[in-house]
């Protein structure tokens, strides 16, 4: 058992998942704030205070991510070689169109869902209740956001 009283080889598991979902939200992070500073256009007003309460939730939840890594006692994962390479979400560079930095946005959730509900599986079947609500709460959230900004570029 590990300090918190879950299984240390389901937690060392747990732990990888969580470092590669800390790896997509970080390159995540960047792109977005890539779109908050380069939006150009008609909707620059209103993009640019939504990249930014976007960018702004995703670097508590990437605080939250570290933190939960470091209680089931392993290290998580903090230079941008490491993000980029094991990250599915890649980097998007000098992109100023909304719908084209919409589009990335929800390809980004796309990939960010998955893992999530992935990972609120492995944690259920490890009774590790703390990453379990960390990550369903996320997909809550997320599944809602997925559908506002689907809305946005509806045509």
């Amino acid at each position: 058992m590990n300090t918190i009283g879950l299984d240390a080889k389901k937690s060392k598991v747990i732990a990888g998942s969580l470092n590669e979902l800390l790896a997509n939200y970080m390159v995540f992070y960047q792109n977005t704030r890539g779109f908050h500073w380069n939006i150009k256009g008609n909707m620059f007003f209103e993009l640019h205070v939504k990249f930014e309460e976007l960018y702004n939730n995703l670097l508590l939840k990437i605080d939250e991510i570290a933190e939960r890594i470091l209680t089931l006692g392993a290290v998580p994962l903090h230079t941008f070689d490491d993000y980029t390479g094991i990250s599915k979400i890649k980097a998007a560079k000098n992109i100023s169109d909304g719908e084209k930095a919409v589009k990335h946005i929800l390809g980004a959730f796309n990939v960010l869902i998955e893992q999530q509900r992935a990972l609120a599986k492995l944690t259920a079947e490890a009774d590790d209740e703390g990453t379990n609500a960390l990550v369903t709460d996320y997909l809550r959230e997320q599944e809602k956001l997925v559908w506002m900004y689907s809305a946005f570029i509806s045509k």
